[in-house]
């Protein structure tokens, strides 16, 4: 069977949320992860917020990417956000994350996408040099902002 990528399915939604606390503990984030299975599951196939695409080898998810469309006023046309990408550590280094992307490439070209953007920790070696192999560039000029949920409350005054 090889490796092969496919969109998530509602009945996913466990192996999902399984890989999002994966990656949240790469990132050492695991405290901000605060999504119950009900919310995950309405966000991503009620209100299709997001989708997903897990990547499976021989019949057992080894990864996944979950992405949603933002839009850049300079280039006039929605874009490809990936939010998360994820391959477990022992099935790294098979060329599956170049898979990752190559699939999302096509989905982006397929919905006339204009940018694939996304976001990496600064001390991610790894990541980062793997995504400037694809020919990605870092956008060091640029800072993210957040605010978070009880600052958004605060600043609308509520």
């Amino acid at each position: 069977m090889g490796f092969t990528i496919r969109q998530a399915q509602p009945e996913d939604c466990a192996t999902i949320g399984r890989f999002i606390r994966l990656i949240a503990e790469y990132e050492k984030m695991s405290d901000e992860v605060v999504w119950d299975d009900a919310t995950l599951y309405d966000q991503l196939f009620v209100e299709r917020r997001a989708e997903v695409l897990l990547g499976e080898e021989d019949g057992q998810v080894v990864g996944f990417a979950l992405y949603f469309h933002n839009f850049s006023t300079f280039v006039g046309r929605k874009g490809l956000y990936l939010e998360d990408l994820y391959v477990l550590q022992e099935k790294r280094g098979r060329g599956y994350g170049k898979a990752f992307f190559k699939r999302l490439a096509e989905i982006a070209v397929e919905r006339r996408c204009g940018r694939m953007e996304w976001v990496c920790l600064n001390w991610n070696a790894p990541s980062i040099a793997f995504y400037q192999s694809l020919g990605a560039e870092g956008l060091t000029e640029w800072t993210t902002w957040r605010l978070s949920e009880d600052k958004i409350r605060q600043l609308a005054g509520l």
